[in-house]
């Protein structure tokens, strides 16, 4: 089922077996919420509809991660692994949605998030740009709360045993608390009150996108699947490296990347100062007295950036992020060779480290 609404959800039937996927999980999941829309009012309507968007064009990353590691682990409900995956994707619509809010964000995927949406919509209706502002930046925060409850409801009445449920509610915790408090720390590195050292800001990448992102999708499909629990804990490690990796691979693309394939701007990271570990490597050059003039420059334009790109190109600071991240999927790959697993499992391992290292070409 492609369609959102209420009547594409009678048409369609109960769902079972193979016909039960992430979309279909979040297509049932949204329409039963906005079938509600008689009893709280437009603005319900209007939050949850842009939620959805928004949950809308990404490339399932994490519930392919999960329901990968669950099918190599010999889990055969795919129902189930599908309804997982699908909490772990909006846990990601969540973590965006808020995300956005904190960078001052109106573009996500090339298109306008949930704040711009809301914010966008008050000006056609004759609001001024601050309280226009005001209200994008509410239907964020309100949205992704949404969707944070959302995630840990689809666990709660999965039909997983009482055992695993408990378990996955307290991977879903553990992200949950340890992306916090990397976002916030993310955004008080950002205004260089004392000084940080490049491991503390590697850590803080981890902590915001690896826990949530790798460590939890690959643990819960390990759970799901009953390994045993030094396999899940065997995948914690490999999800934080494989994670870390990934992120810092991201802040290259803050910078570097092509807007059109990222669907974000190159302009947020720098007008918003934020210390990611490729800032911090410059910190450490002959080139950062250049770049500093434009990190957290607010009327930065594009100019600015082609000036930043080259001076951390030639202070070697890309390269050593690159080789950084090369690095951690390395260990990740060596760690995998530690353990016994199933046949086959290896080189699913191999192909989504490829898939993460690709970010750098």
């Amino acid at each position: 089922m492609t369609s959102g609404t209420t009547e594409g959800v009678v048409a369609s039937g109960p769902r079972v077996g193979s016909d039960v996927t992430v979309d279909s999980v979040l297509d049932d999941f949204f329409a039963e919420a906005i079938d509600r829309s008689d009893a709280y009012g437009s603005d319900y309507t209007q939050l949850w509809t842009s939620l959805q968007s928004a949950s809308q064009g990404g490339k399932r990353l994490r519930p392919l991660l999960l329901t990968g590691v669950y099918d190599q682990l010999g889990g055969t409900d795919t129902a189930l692994a599908a309804t997982i995956g699908a909490a772990v994707e909006l846990l990601h619509t969540a973590f965006v949605v808020h995300d956005d809010v904190i960078d001052h964000d109106v573009v996500r995927r090339g298109r306008l998030n949930v704040s711009g949406t809301f914010a966008q919509r008050a000006r056609a209706e004759g609001a001024d740009d601050e309280r226009a502002e005001n209200l994008g930046a509410a239907a964020g925060i309100l949205a992704g709360d949404l969707a944070l409850t959302g995630a840990h409801r689809l666990v709660a009445f999965s039909d997983a045993p009482a055992s695993t449920r408990r378990d996955l509610v307290h991977l879903f915790d553990h992200a949950v608390y340890v992306t916090a408090a990397g976002e916030l720390s993310d955004v008080r590195y950002s205004l260089d009150l004392a000084p940080v050292g490049l491991a503390d800001i590697v850590a803080m990448a981890a902590h915001k996108t690896a826990v949530y992102s790798f460590e939890l999708p690959l643990q819960a499909g390990a759970v799901l699947a009953g390994a045993d629990p030094r396999t899940v804990e065997w995948l914690s490690h490999v999800g934080r490296l494989v994670g870390t990796a990934f992120q810092l691979l991201d802040d290259i693309d803050g910078v570097f990347g092509d807007e059109q394939t990222t669907g974000k701007s190159v302009l947020t990271d720098l007008r918003e100062g934020k210390l990611t570990p490729l800032m911090a490597h410059a910190r450490q050059t002959d080139a950062w007295p250049t770049i500093s003039r434009f990190v957290g420059d607010a009327s930065l334009t594009h100019e600015g950036v082609d000036a930043v790109r080259q001076a951390l190109e030639e202070a070697g600071s890309r390269s050593f992020i690159e080789d950084f991240a090369a690095e951690h999927l390395a260990s990740a790959r060596r760690l995998a060779d530690e353990i016994s697993l199933p046949e086959g499992f290896t080189g699913w391992f191999e192909s989504v480290t490829r898939d993460v290292a690709r970010r750098a070409a």
